[in-house]
């Protein structure tokens, strides 16, 4: 069987996540819809600790991006449109007919779940909320559920309007046609999807494509890693397409060695070495990662590969904390060497640093520190602030 070590591995999967080059180059327009079309999506986050997720995942890689570049490739070029993989997420417009097996899988498995965990009502609400948007045009979860009780309790706690409007966005009836304030602008998909993308494929061909197109993007993956990459096909799907792609050549088993030394088998392509080899170096400067990034997204695979045990604290209180609950990764080269709690003060225009921890053996001298610097610098020309500040005591 073929071996990847820990560096070819990295080398490999960083590329594949477009973090093996340094972060130059145009970012907007077509040049933006191919970056995202190179990751398959990126997911969508409304925490804006310095700036949104999404916006965080495509600056750490072309350092000329602004958050004003992405809309126009939703609303006014649909370049992209949103939907579901594991999250919401922007998804290449051209891949739109292969959501479609989605559309009909979260149609049945929605309707089962919310009957049981959302108020009642919301199927008797699916013609009102159609009528609403096609005759009125685009709409909001607030402009429908005129009268019904909204209560505070949360996402599981939607008054039927919102619950009809947000299923049928993800049962394919409606697409979302640009965002106001984060919030969702919802339209019928006829006038939002071009027509060109709306053909529907046949089902063993949607599942070839998905499981191919994750792969591609991952370099090598089980075929638990690929089921959840678009979070589409069942794990039990994705075992009997890897047969038969093996039997046929195309695809085969090869070792893939952790920062530990221990070996774990993944699919790949039969050029998996060569593409390892011939993948490029990651630049020595730091870069700042979103707590949701692509490369980072599931948690053990970056603790085999990088070493990197990441979780986001979210319900652990704060006097348990290790870290603070939403702190960032911070790459170099192709390590992982820390992750530092930082926030944006839009009033005074500052990027406070509250706190860095560096990796266990790493050393934090000065060349690493002024690496930091530098990052934090264009970190926060990005977010729109002009200084950084450092709280007592920042270095844990």
């Amino acid at each position: 069987m073929l071996r990847l070590d820990n560096a070819q591995a990295r080398r490999l999967f960083l590329h594949k996540h477009a973090l093996a080059e340094p972060p130059t180059g145009p970012a907007k327009g077509s040049d933006l819809a191919d970056l995202i079309t190179r990751l398959g999506f990126v997911q969508l986050d409304s925490v804006r600790t310095v700036e949104r997720a999404h916006h965080m995942v495509l600056f750490s890689r072309r350092q000329s991006y602004r958050p004003a570049h992405l809309a126009p490739l939703l609303e006014r070029d649909r370049a992209v449109f949103e939907h579901w993989t594991h999250d919401a997420a922007v998804i290449p417009m051209a891949f739109y007919p292969y959501w479609q097996m989605r559309f009909a899988r979260d149609a049945e498995r929605l309707q089962r779940r919310w009957s049981k965990d959302r108020r009642e009502g919301f199927t008797q609400k699916f013609d009102e909320v159609l009528t609403r948007i096609r005759d009125g045009g685009p709409c909001s979860s607030s402009d429908v559920g005129e009268g019904e009780t909204r209560k505070s309790g949360g996402w599981w706690d939607w008054h039927p309007s919102k619950t009809a409007l947000e299923y049928l966005w993800r049962s394919g009836s409606l697409a979302v046609t640009r965002r106001e304030a984060f919030r969702k602008i919802y339209d019928l998909t006829e006038r939002v999807i071009p027509t060109e993308h709306t053909n529907l494929p046949p089902e063993d061909q949607a599942a070839d494509w998905l499981n191919n197109a994750a792969l591609d993007r991952l370099g090598f993956a089980t075929p638990g890693e690929l089921a959840a990459f678009w979070d589409t096909l069942r794990p039990a799907e994705v075992k009997s397409w890897a047969e038969r792609e093996r039997a046929a050549g195309r695809l085969i088993e090869v070792e893939i060695t952790g920062t530990d030394g221990t070996q774990r088998n993944a699919l790949a392509r039969p050029n998996v070495v060569s593409a390892a080899e011939e993948a490029p170096t990651a630049p020595k400067r730091m870069r700042v990662l979103s707590p949701f990034d692509p490369a980072l997204r599931d948690r053990k695979r970056a603790e085999r590969l990088f070493g990197f045990h990441y979780r986001i604290e979210i319900f652990v209180p704060a006097a348990k904390r290790q870290y603070g609950y939403y702190v960032f990764p911070l790459m170099e080269g192709d390590r992982l060497v820390g992750r530092i709690d930082m926030s944006a003060d839009r009033k005074t225009g500052a990027l406070n640093v509250t706190a860095l921890w560096p990796e266990t053996g790493v050393r934090w001298g000065d060349a690493r520190q002024s690496r930091l610097e530098a990052e934090l610098t264009r970190v926060a020309r990005f977010a729109g602030l002009d200084q950084i500040t450092w709280a007592p005591a920042w270095k844990r």
